[in-house]
């Protein structure tokens, strides 16, 4: 079965956007691309506000993924959490378009008998150890995440060793968002593991404005960059090849 690479924006914030476009227009558009964007929410002492939580549940049901709002000291197994449900739901949806195109019509895994659901679990199960993974952090470094961005940092470096224990390639790449000169910066280009995090983090920057829109904007045209170069890689390989035949 052919799954191809799994692709995920992960959106930490503490807020609503409220600058430039759409976050929820972005997220579908991403999701038009085989893009799952994944929210979590970071709160306060029992406040998020209902117009945050809103654009959290939008952002994720439009961009296909999983979100959740946690206490910052929950952060760590919820970044893992959301990661795993979010690909298994997506290796879901990829099991469920082969049955129907061996058993036709609209079957999904629920309609099977329990023991042939229980088989097909296994191999979602196994596709989830085995897939290629990659994942586009979005932070969000306005003023009022300050004092969380340690607690941050360390969630995803547990997420990088909980994702590299799997036998499938990761890769990584985060930006935050307000950038120091522009709405969103590029931290940490694409990586099989994020230990480098721990000397960038130290030095960012808080403040300003939250461009959630632009962020996922910028991440898209990030995946677009990589697939570009990757199949121009490839047609040099190929012709290579040709020429030394």
């Amino acid at each position: 079965m052919k799954t191809g690479t799994l692709k995920q924006i992960l959106l930490i914030t503490d807020g609503c956007s409220n600058q430039g476009e759409d976050p929820i227009a972005m997220a579908a558009l991403a999701k038009e691309q085989g893009i799952t964007v994944n929210v979590i929410g970071v709160m306060e002492q029992d406040v998020i506000d209902e117009q945050g939580l809103n654009e959290i549940e939008g952002i994720a049901m439009s961009g296909g993924g999983v979100s959740q709002v946690v206490y910052s000291q929950q952060l760590s197994q919820t970044v893992q959490m959301v990661t795993r449900k979010a690909m298994t739901q997506t290796l879901q949806g990829v099991v469920n378009k082969e049955l129907q195109q061996i058993l036709g019509g609209s079957k999904t895994m629920e309609d099977l008998p329990p023991d042939q659901r229980g088989e097909v679990m296994e191999v979602v199960d196994e596709l989830g150890e085995t897939v290629e993974l990659e994942v586009l952090v979005l932070v969000d470094t306005s003023a009022s995440m300050k004092h969380k961005l340690p607690t941050v940092k360390e969630a995803l470096l547990d997420l990088s060793l909980s994702l590299n224990a799997r036998s499938g390639d990761n890769r990584f790449s985060v930006f935050v968002f307000p950038g120091k000169k522009k709405d969103v910066e590029k931290l940490l280009d694409w990586t099989p593991n994020l230990e480098s995090l721990t000397s960038i983090f130290s030095k960012l920057t808080t403040g300003g404005i939250t461009p959630t829109g632009p962020a996922i904007h910028e991440a898209l045209t990030h995946f677009k960059k990589k697939r570009s170069l990757r199949s121009l890689l490839s047609r040099d390989d190929e012709s290579f090849f040709e020429e030394s035949v």
